[in-house]
């Protein structure tokens, strides 16, 4: 397997090399790559049991803030977690379950790892380390600790993540809504989420993509659902681009990703996951922050693309079935 999708790269690649890699001097669109907000302030531990629908566990916001805990509120939903995922190792590898949850969803601001390939797992973490993943807004906290949890964490380690997070099957949490307006928005912590009342704002050219119950996702439950908010007319120019290249400007998903798009041999899934997520890799290997093993592949896949086709297609994979 791994032959044919090489093969098929290649030819990929040959076909495309006469196309321009975007400039890195060029912004980021903020909507994407929110900064961490200092002036939020998130629930105070009271010192009481914090609970989450249909669980029997409890636990304080000292220990949900606790990067050396992996909150486990549904263990019927996944095997035990290796110990690197449920509590990593002091002082500086944290609990892969902290950020990605314990059965790996993650959430807008980090990667969704259920269910993607285990050699792809193992190569994204040596391209942290080597520095051939980065971002285009290095400041940002989630690939930050990446990066830094990379150049500290063993070969054992990283197999254990790795086996584990690829035996998950990933679950649909994400509806996409068309729409001209979303609620007002707010940067929580890492993350936009719906300010109280009523009141919506124009989408204009973004994806809004918001927890269902922002104290639930905090909370780390790894049930918690999303709402992606995006343009009227995103998922049926999405699904051009996706399906059939939109006429030249790029090409089909399948040919690498699958016919289902959901991962072919390495190739990872890229169904039904994170908009917002999935935007800031296309970005960024659009503009050379990615250089890893299948970067420059992909680099020439969104060379011609704009960032309302870069949208159109996230806000359409997201709205698929994992």
């Amino acid at each position: 397997m791994k032959i044919v999708v090489a093969l098929l790269s290649s030819m990929i690649i040959c076909g495309l090399l006469t196309l321009p890699i975007a400039s890195a001097a060029d912004r980021p669109p903020a909507w994407a790559y929110p900064l961490n907000n200092p002036d939020y302030k998130p629930p105070v531990d009271d010192g009481k049991l914090l609970r989450v629908p249909d669980s029997m566990a409890g636990y304080t916001w000292t220990q949900l803030r606790d990067r050396f805990i992996a909150p486990v509120w549904h263990p019927g939903d996944h095997p035990a977690l290796p110990d690197v995922v449920a509590q990593g190792r002091k002082p500086g590898v944290f609990a892969c379950g902290y950020c990605h949850r314990a059965d790996g969803p993650g959430g807008p601001e980090n990667a969704d790892l259920a269910g993607l390939p285990k050699s792809y797992i193992i190569q994204q973490m040596a391209d942290f380390k080597s520095g051939a993943r980065r971002t285009a807004v290095p400041e940002r906290t989630p690939p930050s600790l990446m990066i830094g949890l990379s150049k500290l964490t063993t070969d054992a380690e990283v197999e254990a993540a790795a086996a584990y997070f690829a035996a998950l099957q990933p679950r649909k949490r994400i509806k996409v809504v068309e729409s001209e307006s979303a609620p007002r928005t707010y940067v929580a912590g890492l993350l936009w989420a719906a300010a109280e009342g009523s009141e919506r704002e124009p989408i204009e050219a973004r994806v809004v993509e918001l927890p269902d119950d922002l104290l639930g996702f905090e909370s780390r439950d790894s049930r918690s659902s999303f709402t992606a908010y995006v343009p009227i007319g995103s998922l049926a120019k999405g699904e051009a681009l996706v399906m059939r290249g939109g006429a030249g400007k790029t090409i089909q998903c399948a040919s690498c990703h699958g016919a289902d798009l959901k991962g072919l041999g390495p190739l990872p899934s890229i169904a039904g996951r994170s908009p917002s997520y999935m935007f800031r890799q296309l970005y960024d290997f659009q503009h050379g922050a990615r250089t890893g093993e299948w970067s420059p592949l992909m680099a020439q896949v969104v060379a011609k693309l704009d960032e309302q086709d870069l949208l159109a297609i996230v806000a359409y994979l997201a709205s698929r079935d994992p």
